[in-house]
């Protein structure tokens, strides 16, 4: 499922009758703002956020400097796409940095909404970025919520501060942040009690702990898919606490969205960071600019080519290069880039990442199964070093043997052995083509670089 998949292919849609005009009307525009308002109002946007948003719009698509465009539907969607990126915030908020550490973090919110989990993400993307986190179980109340956390702590690598369940939340706080000094963290994630829905008890509790350890943020953790409940929450905790921040879990599943696009403007508190998935690291820094592009399909490259970097042995990756362009890339080769393929994530979200691909209508439904990748890896696996190497050794005995040991058919074996073989004699004609186009090109090569063959 696509994040924002609903909205996005209503959007798109719309859009796409546009571009396909070469002059615009003001009753097409009025038109396709009634699209837009539609297509907001089903992903769950705030209706008085609609309303705004439609306006703006409306009004900058009428101007001269548009209807007289000679590519007016592209200037109706960088209209949209420029105010969908400042209505969820403009740029990127990031976390704050206290002058002298360690940075305070209150971690809040509702029972279900994925908190406790989210504090151990967060821990985790802190310590990809050289930071040294502390995290601190404050939440007393519910059964096994200390022992959550420090399971999380085990698995991120990093220390968990605990005074166990009698002592009273506040002071659990102010002792983390004593011992944070002593030891030299540089950032304390206060792991906060929940409830299932806001009560007097439990923001008395959360001030309490707030005016007691003066936090530089208060992260309020909302679950997306609950959609104008979770910008209610966010409105009720922001008006009791003082947010200074939210972190939506569960983005990857919610295909409207409305959350997302209603926060920022309700509460005047930025979408901090994003949940992505059931993994640790599957928690990302919110860019309002690129959640735009995705939601009209212009893709996210940047943010692809990050997770490409976090992810992806460059070194190995310019071994596989050398190897591909002078058609000497084995199978071996080929199961190295699957695994570096599957540390990235799904398919669709990468694919999701890639303009033009996200909704695209040929791609929507191919069912792109990430399971046929392990079923792949488990038939390379089954080969000697061998015939990883050389795949014409592999007569009709060894393509049974490897079918049965790794648990699939001869003609599933037979399958990806064509395709490999495709793929090689294409790899083959690579350095030829750019030879070709070198010199067609000049010295310059291609886009300005001089190809290395």
């Amino acid at each position: 499922m696509a994040i924002f998949e609903g909205l996005s292919s209503r959007l798109q849609e719309t859009f796409q009758r546009l571009r396909g005009k070469g002059k615009l009307t003001e009753d097409d525009v009025k038109e396709a703002m009634r699209e837009v308002r539609l297509a907001l109002l089903e992903a769950d946007v705030n209706f008085k956020v609609v309303k705004q948003f439609v306006e703006k719009v409306r009004e900058r698509a009428i101007g001269q400097e548009v209807l007289k465009s000679l590519t007016p539907g592209q200037q109706v969607i960088k209209i949209v796409n420029d105010e969908l990126t400042e209505l969820m915030g403009g740029t990127q908020s990031r976390i704050a940095q206290a002058a002298k550490p360690p940075t305070v973090v209150m971690m809040v919110g509702l029972q279900g909404a994925g908190k406790t989990t989210t504090t151990g993400k967060l821990a985790n993307l802190l310590k990809k970025q050289n930071r040294y986190p502390l995290l601190v179980a404050g939440d007393i109340y519910r059964p096994a919520a200390i022992k959550q956390l420090q399971v999380l702590g085990e698995q991120v690598k990093t220390s968990v501060f605990s005074l166990g369940d009698q002592v009273s939340p506040v002071e659990i706080a102010k002792q983390a942040v004593e011992h944070a000094k002593m030891h030299g963290f540089d950032y304390v994630l206060i792991d906060t009690a929940g409830r299932l829905h806001v009560d007097e008890a439990l923001m008395d509790e959360l001030k309490q702990i707030r005016d007691a350890v003066q936090p530089e943020e208060i992260l309020l953790v909302v679950d997306a898919m609950t959609g104008q409940d979770a910008v209610n929450v966010a409105e009720n905790f922001h008006q009791q606490l003082g947010i200074t921040g939210t972190i939506l879990t569960k983005l990857d599943g919610d295909t409207r969205g409305g959350a997302a696009l209603s926060i920022r403007a309700v509460t005047g508190t930025p979408v901090k960071f994003a949940g992505m998935g059931e993994k640790l690291d599957a928690l990302e820094p919110f860019h309002p600019d690129r959640m735009a592009s995705r939601i009209l399909g212009m893709g996210d490259v940047l943010s692809l080519i990050e997770k490409a970097q976090e992810t992806i042995d460059q070194e190995k990756a310019q071994e596989a290069s050398k190897r591909m362009m002078s058609g000497e890339f084995s199978l071996e080769d080929f199961l190295e880039q699957m695994q570096q393929l599957k540390k990235m994530g799904p398919l669709q979200d990468i694919l999701g990442m890639l303009p033009g691909l996200g909704n695209n209508k040929a791609l929507k439904n191919v069912n792109i199964d990430d399971k046929q990748i392990g079923r792949v890896e488990a038939i390379i696996r089954s080969m000697t070093p061998k015939e990883r190497l050389d795949p014409k050794v592999m007569n009709a005995s060894r393509r049974r043997r490897i079918a049965a040991g790794s648990g699939t058919t001869v003609q599933d074996v037979n399958r990806l052995l064509n395709q490999f073989a495709e793929m090689q004699r294409m790899m083959k004609q690579l350095p030829g083509l750019a030879k070709r186009m070198n010199k067609k090109k000049g010295k310059k090569g291609l886009g300005g670089f001089k190809l290395p063959f």
